[in-house]
């Protein structure tokens, strides 16, 4: 395993490219475009004020960035460096900034939600979409491009409009049973329409691209409900995370519950793996004296059962208490499904998918920031805001020390589309973790570490 030298870095804006040629980051106002191989800086931009988001367009040649405070998106080119797209929102104020699927339309969403703005960059021409809802999750595109659904407030109703993202015309209209929606989100095959309530009410509906109501679910009454929602790659199953701590599993065929997953404080099967991080004990030799500044190295352990995890009591009289499964995200084999249940942090649950069944738990010194799987194979990547990244697979897990100087905290990660880097963030800085190939070799020099899980 290689890693890069350290790089400059503002607000965590770190963003590989859609084809993965190139690295993308901001330092204050400044945009910087690397070669992902070799690093070498091959465009730098300036922009009017402090960016505080950027985005790839689908094909990769053009990069947006955001400028919330002034109302302003600047648009860059990789393929004609001297052009620019400079779009101002004017009093009506900016909250977010996306592209659409064909890279060639930015969606503005102005102030207090009021409407949202489709600017084409071919074209210049402008359409206005009325009415989106502020929640959690409103805008949701297709995986193919063709539709875009979007989550409405109208006469204190819900609603979903679904527009054809080739010429903006509203395709479907239609009423939802919720009493404050949270989010929407397509199925990866675009066939189906996940919709969910407000936390304080329990319910999740199912439609179809023409507006049908397909199904809806409710788990349980007068308590929280959903936290986090989740579809399998292969848009076969539908995980719900909830704040009593379950992940149910929704089958496409009935759209009923086939199990769920429970995440009790106390691992009692011995048959599960459970891997607890523990510090090594420091050898030293005659007369050496152990390094007070240095960072502890740690190992994985295999902790017999019953296991005891450890536990966070949430503060009652607060709201968002922590408590309930907040992180869900399927293996792109869909074989395995990561959870973490925000009451238990330092614990990340693996399931096995094929058999519903828990397959083995990491349990960190530290609380759980975020995991990603590898793109291209059931491998986990997982932080906790240390100066280390913490790797597991089916054959075992591993925890790496970031050869950084000073205090590198790694808050935030992304795989590369390749699954041979990934990229390591912290507040001011950002490096590469390069992981050998099959061939044993690494697309980058660095800093080489044996590792053996």
């Amino acid at each position: 395993m290689n890693f890069s030298e350290l790089f400059r870095l503002s607000g965590l804006l770190s963003r590989f490219s859609p084809d993965g040629k190139y690295l993308a980051s901001c330092v204050q106002y400044r945009l910087v475009v690397r070669d992902v191989n070799t690093l070498q800086i091959l465009q730098l931009y300036t922009c009017l004020d402090q960016i505080q988001h950027i985005e790839w367009s689908a094909d990769s040649l053009f990069i947006l960035c955001a400028m919330f405070r002034r109302g302003l998106v600047q648009v860059w080119s990789l393929e004609q460096p001297e052009w620019h797209c400079k779009i101002d929102e004017g009093s009506a104020g900016l909250v977010a900034s996306c592209w659409s699927p064909d890279g060639r339309h930015i969606l503005n969403t102005t102030e207090f939600h009021l409407r949202i703005t489709v600017w084409s960059l071919c074209t210049k021409s402008v359409s206005y979409i009325k009415y989106p809802k502020a929640c959690q999750q409103g805008v949701a595109f297709t995986r193919d491009g063709r539709y875009v659904a979007l989550a409405e407030r109208r006469d204190c109703r819900d609603c979903v409009s679904i527009f054809v993202c080739s010429d903006w015309q509203l395709l479907r209209h239609f009423d939802t049973d919720t009493q404050d929606l949270a989010g929407i989100e397509w199925a990866p095959n675009g066939c189906v329409l996940a919709v969910w309530d407000t936390c304080l009410e329990y319910k999740i509906l199912l439609y179809s691209l023409d507006g049908r109501l397909l199904s809806s679910y409710t788990a349980y009454e007068w308590s929280l409900g959903i936290k986090s929602v989740a579809w399998s790659p292969s848009s076969q199953f539908l995980a719900i995370g909830s704040y009593d701590g379950k992940v149910r599993i929704l089958n496409h065929v009935t759209w009923t519950v086939i199990t769920e997953f429970e995440h009790p404080a106390t691992v009692n099967n011995p048959k599960i793996i459970v891997y607890k991080e523990a510090e090594k004990s420091q050898k030293l030799g005659p007369g050496r004296l152990p390094r007070p500044l240095a960072p502890a190295e740690t190992k994985y352990e295999i902790a017999s059962g019953p296991v005891p995890l450890q536990t966070l009591k949430p503060v009652a009289d607060r709201a968002n208490p922590k408590i309930g499964v907040g992180l869900l995200a399927f293996s792109p084999d869909n074989y395995f499904l990561a959870t973490r249940n925000d009451n238990v942090p330092n614990a990340v649950w693996v399931w096995d998918v094929q058999k519903l069944r828990l397959f083995v738990v990491l349990e960190q010194l530290s609380p759980v920031r975020a995991f990603q799987w590898d793109p291209q194979q059931p491998r986990l990547a997982i932080c906790t805001g240390g100066g280390k990244v913490y790797l597991w697979s089916p054959v075992g897990c591993v925890s790496v020390q970031v050869p950084a100087e000073g205090d590198f905290q790694v808050l935030s990660l992304c795989w590369h589309l390749s699954g041979d880097s990934i990229i390591l963030l912290s507040k001011d800085h950002f490096c590469l973790c390069y992981l050998e190939t099959e061939e044993g070799n690494s697309p980058a020099s660095g800093q080489r570490l044996q590792l053996r899980a």
